[in-house]
This record gives structure tokens, C-alpha cells and sequence, in this order.
């Protein structure tokens, strides 16, 4: 594996392009995208569909790789990485939200939590299950923990992810539109786990379509054009967090 350095920033976007084969040509969706981003920020990603949000999301998870440019994240380079390397990566440094939850259909809530810490092999055996119902208790879910995704609603199924998004106490945190598939009280108390999250020190890239939601976060990074667009940081006052949000998350490590 590449050498990691130590970097002020968790994520370094220098030039990325990145192009995709259609119709036989090729279209570029990134045009030399540049973006730091410091630990601890809460960031939403935003601008219209088709211009490059998810993409850029994909660069920094490691589940694509630029055609041009460098990725660095928490130090590392993920554009020079194997995919085998990306893979130990990601489940020691990364957690991932998806907006259609992405959890095994036939593994209980802790099972689905217990999954990452089994295959990074973070954590000694005996304390998966203790450690993924702590989280499940984080995220409110301790009593639903024994039943499988498709017993508990869109929204619980959100807070599950989140937590399994935790499993090895991943600095960063990226969610591709994690609220989109929720009713808005739900979306409140995901967002509300999110600002509970940051508290704790957590770096939060959050990809959005929800520009109420967005207006909230201290940092809106828009793309547009496969470039950024505006890049606004709000005044702190902006960032209040809900009154349940200060114990909404406590993160043993």
C-alpha cells in the first residue's frame, strides 16, 4: 500500500477530471475539480443532477478513480491504491450512507452493524456484538436490533446504516443524499444524528438535494459543470445544534 502522510486536511482534490465512455466518446463529468476539506467540517455538497455531486463523492471514497488529478484523503493516496489496498482502506478510515440504506436483507440490524468491524478485523471477536449494539443504541435502535431490515421502517433502516456507517470509528463519514428517501420528521432526526456526529469530531461530506437542509450545514460546497461553483462557509451562529443532538451520539472508541 502507498505510503500515508500526515495532512492538515481529511480530504485534497487536486485537478480531477474524470471522464465516462458514451456513445462511443468520452464525457467529462469532472473538469478539474479542487477541494479541501478540514477534519471536524460538516459539509453539504450540492448543485443539479448530472453535474458531477456523486461523482465527486465517488473519487473521494475510492469507488472510482479520476482519469486525471490526485485524491488524497486523511493522508493518503487514493488515486495510486489497488483496488485490494482501497478495499483495507476504506473499512479503517471510511463510512459510507447510502440513500437506499444498502443493508443485507438477511442479517439482523447488529449483524449488519457487526459486518465491518468482522471483515476490516478492527476489533477482537467478543467485542463485535457488545460494540454494534452500543451503536444501535446511539442511534435509538437497541430494541430492534434482533430483526431484519425489511421489520423496521425506511427511517430506522437509515439510523441502522449510520450506525454500521460507525462500526470501526471511521474519521470521515460520506452520505450520498441520506435524507432523500425519508419522510421530513425522519430526515430531521437523521440530520439531528449528523449535527450530534460533528459534536463528537466527526468529518460529514453530505451530498443534497434538500436546500433547507443544506442552509443548515456550516459549509455548502456547490457543483456545477463538473467544477465548483460557489463554495460558501456560513456565519457559526448558522450551526445550532437541536437540543437532543447533544447526546443523540456517543461513540466509544
Amino acid at each position: 500500500m502507498p505510503k500515508c502522510n500526515p495532512s492538515p486536511n481529511i480530504v485534497e482534490m487536486k485537478e480531477i477530471t474524470k471522464s465516462f465512455p458514451v456513445g462511443g466518446q468520452q464525457v467529462q463529468v469532472l473538469k478539474g475539480l479542487s477541494l479541501t476539506v478540514e477534519p471536524g467540517e460538516f459539509v453539504a455538497i450540492t448543485g443539479p443532477s448530472g453535474n458531477g455531486k456523486s461523482t465527486a463523492l465517488n473519487m473521494i471514497t475510492g469507488i472510482d478513480r479520476p482519469t486525471n488529478g490526485e485524491v488524497y484523503v486523511n493522508g493518503c493516496p487514493l488515486h495510486r491504491m489497488s483496488e485490494n489496498d482501497l478495499a483495507v482502506w476504506r473499512g479503517e478510515n471510511l463510512g459510507i450512507i447510502f440513500q437506499f440504506f444498502q443493508l443485507l436483507p438477511a442479517l439482523s440490524l447488529l449483524q449488519n452493524v457487526a459486518l465491518p468491524m468482522e471483515l476490516a478485523g478492527k476489533y477482537p471477536r467478543k467485542e463485535r456484538s457488545p460494540r454494534a449494539l452500543h451503536l444501535l443504541d446511539q442511534v435509538g435502535l437497541a430494541d430492534q436490533a434482533r430483526k431484519l431490515p425489511a421489520m423496521v421502517s425506511g427511517g430506522q433502516q437509515q439510523r441502522a446504516a449510520i450506525a454500521r456507517a460507525l462500526a470501526n470509528d471511521p474519521p470521515l463519514l460520506v452520505a450520498d443524499e441520506p435524507t432523500g428517501n425519508l419522510d421530513l420528521a425522519t430526515a430531521e432526526s437523521v440530520f439531528e444524528l449528523f449535527q450530534g456526529l460533528v459534536a463528537q469530531g466527526k468529518t460529514i461530506l453530505m451530498v443534497t438535494h434538500d436546500n433547507e437542509l443544506a442552509g443548515r450545514i456550516p459549509r455548502i460546497i456547490e457543483i456545477r459543470n463538473g467544477l465548483i461553483a460557489c463554495d460558501t462557509f456560513a456565519a457559526p451562529e448558522i450551526f445550532t445544534a437541536h437540543p437532543l443532538s447533544k447526546a443523540a451520539v456517543e461513540v466509544r472508541r
